[in-house]
């Protein structure tokens, strides 16, 4: 069973060797068990960590003997407690694991409770400055402020097994619970990301609109560009002039350094052949002409994109954009650089997706501990629940470009 920790980079190690003390700790979980955090910093509990780690890994291994081990050890409860560190341990592995792409096009920040936040920004006071005459006053530049806000909330899962899968299993079970929460967690963050941008019919209207001068026609782009046109070079080029021709409240340009460029995986090889290609031979803008037509010469030119364009393949827009998802695609400027599209926020203190084991409700007859495998006095069942708090909203338009693809 070793192919369940290919994947957690921070357990990888188990593989090949015992686990080390590095491999638990360079990405630490919440605890599932609730200890202290100064007791999980001792070195009493770090050896007693490895140990269980240690045993756990030559479970899945397939060793009969530490399976005996490790069911007997299961009836204490600082063994038990340490094995709810490993698994939580575990799905934040998988979860830092995960492809993440949506941090390339939003900017992540950090919200302190559940009530709703409010984001301000100004625009202005960056424009030329003007010329002081002698003893004359100095201008006053006019900002003007704006305001977004959203409210983080709480998502989760129960997942559960029977005593007759635990014991039939040997523990493996164990080993893709903290993989399917981990998936699930990453996967919660690219689907609500993308839907702050994306809609049933392709591009959200309300935020991609001529009014915001983010989309491509006749108005945003001049006369002769086409309207939310296929992803091409030439259609690239419009987009970019689009993004270009942002200015704000000044009327002064907004300087990007980079773009992102997000297709569905049905525009994967058109973008990639686009942005990867090392030529490109062009007639446009090689003479002072206004079409190709006719035109003698043509240029051969390195492919500046591939240094200033960063692909990302979101799957999720055919599934969210259920018309014009196959062929949408949107150019978003580098969120790092002071006028992000969009936000997602966490919970300070619960960035990352939290994993909690039902505790035994049974007694034995005649007392002693419940070892947590042996599951709900009723059902027999063994239950996990992750917890995962995040939201988020769409802000500047002037840093988005978009197109549904269809042409109209």
């Amino acid at each position: 069973m070793t192919s369940t920790f290919d994947a957690l980079p921070e357990l990888g190690t188990w593989n090949a060797s015992e686990a080390s003390e590095k491999s638990l700790y360079s990405g630490e979980g919440t605890n599932l068990s609730a200890k202290r955090r100064s007791r999980r910093d001792t070195p009493a509990y770090q050896r007693a960590l490895l140990e269980t780690a240690n045993l756990y890994a030559r479970v899945l291994r397939g060793d009969r003997r530490a399976a005996l081990d490790f069911q007997e050890n299961m009836s204490t409860s600082d063994f038990s407690n340490l094995f709810g560190d490993i698994l939580d341990r575990q799905v934040l592995a998988r979860y830092v694991s995960q492809p993440v792409q949506w941090t390339a096009i939003a900017k992540r920040g950090m919200v302190r409770d559940f009530r709703t936040v409010k984001r301000f920004t100004l625009d202005g006071g960056e424009s030329v400055l003007t010329e002081v005459k002698q003893l004359t006053e100095y201008p006053a530049a006019s900002l003007t402020d704006g305001a977004y806000s959203y409210s983080v909330k709480k998502y989760g899962r129960r997942i559960g097994l029977s005593w007759e899968d635990l014991v039939n299993d040997d523990l493996d079970a164990f080993a893709s619970i903290p993989e399917r929460l981990g998936n699930a967690a990453r996967r919660s963050e690219e689907k609500f990301v993308t839907s702050l941008y994306a809609s049933s019919t392709g591009p959200n209207g309300t935020f991609f609109s001529t009014a915001n001068k983010n989309v491509i026609n006749t108005t945003t782009a001049g006369t002769g560009a086409p309207t939310n046109p296929a992803l091409s070079v030439t259609n690239l080029q419009y987009a970019f002039q689009v993004l270009a021709q942002q200015v704000d409240t000044d009327g002064a340009p907004i300087y990007i350094d980079g773009v992102v460029l997000v297709v569905p995986p049905a525009l994967e090889v058109p973008a990639n052949n686009i942005i990867n290609a090392t030529q490109i031979m062009t007639a446009a803008g090689s003479g002072g002409a206004n079409s190709d037509a006719g035109r003698p010469d043509m240029l051969q030119v390195a492919n500046w994109m591939s240094r200033r364009v960063q692909v990302v393949v979101n799957p999720w827009l055919p599934i969210i954009s259920t018309t014009n998802g196959n062929t949408s695609w949107y150019l978003f400027a580098n969120p790092s650089v002071g006028r992000p599209a969009m936000e997602v926020g966490f919970l300070t203190g619960h960035e990352a997706p939290e994993l909690f084991q039902k505790s035994p409700n049974a007694t034995r007859v005649g007392g002693g501990l419940i070892d947590p495998s042996e599951g709900d006095f009723d059902t027999d069942s063994v239950e996990w629940k992750l917890r995962h708090v995040f939201g988020g909203t769409l802000m500047d338009p002037k840093s988005g470009v978009a197109s549904n693809g269809s042409g109209a």
